[in-house]
């Protein structure tokens, strides 16, 4: 039975029992991986996908594959740089798996989102973060309870002070960024979080 505290008082115990997390599975969820996250306590940038693809799950780091190296490309940041940057988080934590088609990845259940809410609620609350980054449509409704990516290039204020900067998925998958008008909210979004990157010693 995965392990849950009814309280944290620190990223290290969360993330200790996150990773040996099997809530979904024990659902009987057709799960792939285990838990991929990466971060630690003192990091006010969080950055929230939507699940690790199959690449992620093999290696149990985030933002791996060719979606990692297209949103590091966009904003400008190293390898190195973008994991000292964000703490990297996502809706649901391990790969889905491939669905019946075999092509692309499984889309998560709404049940499978519920299970990994807890580990997100707590990050925040712990790091109390400064600024967030969503990344796709499923991140941004649930970080920010939007239902559309017409935020992108907007600076959202939120409670507490901190910022939130939607994006759009780097995966390629969408034709979201075939527009020319998105492309330029993309454009507006990535200038928006260079400027807050770049203004916040912390970060």
């Amino acid at each position: 039975m995965s392990a849950r505290r009814a309280s944290y008082r620190s990223i290290a115990s969360l993330q200790r029992d996150n990773a040996a997390c099997r809530a979904c599975a024990e659902a009987g969820y057709p799960i792939d991986s285990l838990p991929v996250f990466e971060g630690h306590a003192g990091q006010k940038a969080y950055l929230f996908g939507l699940a690790p693809g199959i690449v992620e799950g093999e290696e149990r780091r985030p933002w791996r594959g060719r979606a990692g190296k297209a949103l590091r490309r966009w904003l400008q940041l190293d390898e190195e740089r973008f994991h000292e940057t964000f703490y990297l988080a996502a809706v649901t934590r391990c790969y889905p798996g491939k669905p019946s088609s075999g092509r692309g990845d499984r889309t998560t259940t709404p049940e499978e989102r519920r299970l990994c809410a807890f580990w997100q609620e707590w990050e925040l609350r712990l790091l109390k973060p400064k600024l967030l980054v969503p990344v796709g449509g499923v991140a941004i409704k649930r970080l920010l309870g939007l239902n559309s990516l017409a935020c992108v290039g907007e600076r959202i204020e939120l409670d507490g002070g901190a910022v939130a900067i939607p994006l759009p998925h780097s995966s390629g998958a969408s034709g979201w960024l075939n527009a020319a008008a998105n492309q330029a909210r993309l454009e507006r979004a990535l200038g928006l979080l260079r400027s807050e990157l770049a203004g916040t010693d912390q970060l």
